[in-house]
């Protein structure tokens, strides 16, 4: 599950290098492993915060700046169909309406959108990047590499929640972790333990039965 309420306890370092640690045996094609990773916390955590924060500020009140802000994939369709834009809007709608955010109420959906930037309070920020010569196979092995590390957190009582509500702010983050000009934004994540007692971390999302996606050929 993704938490969006964490606390302020804080996670050890090496906690953090172990979790990545196991996260790295992920398989990927010829074993590039094209993986990179950067761990915010603290003073550099809470200046990203602040950066991406006033930039989504600004463009709420200027969307035309929306053209300086774009990923560098495309990490959702151009063109929603069916099933998907339905399953999204189920998605939206139900964590809106277990929040109280009602249809229209944009400065709440402003505010809850911006918890994204804020990692929902984790105490711990990461960013993935993936080198520009790679090529889209390496998302596949990036996948297998962020569930990875998704699940040894569970394993220590931590919770996480990949975002890639970060990716269309590529032109702040990438300078502020010092990524190079050949790396590209994959994602980020939030890492920490879960706050049990906001009802938001009761969401979890429904599931497809597997009749639905699976055909069995003999």
């Amino acid at each position: 599950m993704s938490a969006r309420a964490f606390l302020p306890k804080p996670v050890p370092r090496a906690t953090i290098e172990h979790l990545l640690t196991l996260a790295s045996r992920a398989p990927s094609g010829t074993n590039t492993q094209p993986w990179k990773v950067y761990v915010l916390q603290g003073a550099s955590r809470n200046a990203l915060v602040d950066k991406v924060c006033a930039a989504h500020d600004a463009l709420r009140a200027d969307p035309s700046l929306a053209a300086q802000y774009r990923e560098e994939y495309d990490y959702y369709p151009e063109q929603w169909v069916s099933p998907y834009i339905d399953r999204r809007r189920e998605n939206g709608w139900s964590l809106y309406g277990l929040l109280g955010i009602t249809k229209g109420d944009k400065d709440k959906m402003h505010a809850q959108h911006q918890r994204n930037f804020r990692f929902f309070d984790a105490p711990v920020g990461l960013m993935f990047t993936l080198d520009k010569v790679m090529g889209r196979g390496s998302l596949v092995d990036y996948g297998m590499f962020l569930e990875n590390l998704m699940i040894a957190a569970r394993g220590h009582g931590l919770h996480t929640c990949p975002q890639a509500a970060w990716n269309g702010f590529a032109k702040i983050i990438l300078p502020h972790i010092d990524a190079s000009d050949s790396e590209m934004l994959v994602c980020g994540m939030a890492l920490g333990f879960a706050d049990p007692d906001e009802k938001v971390n009761g969401f979890h999302t429904p599931r497809e039965p597997v009749a639905s996606f699976t055909q069995w050929l003999e």
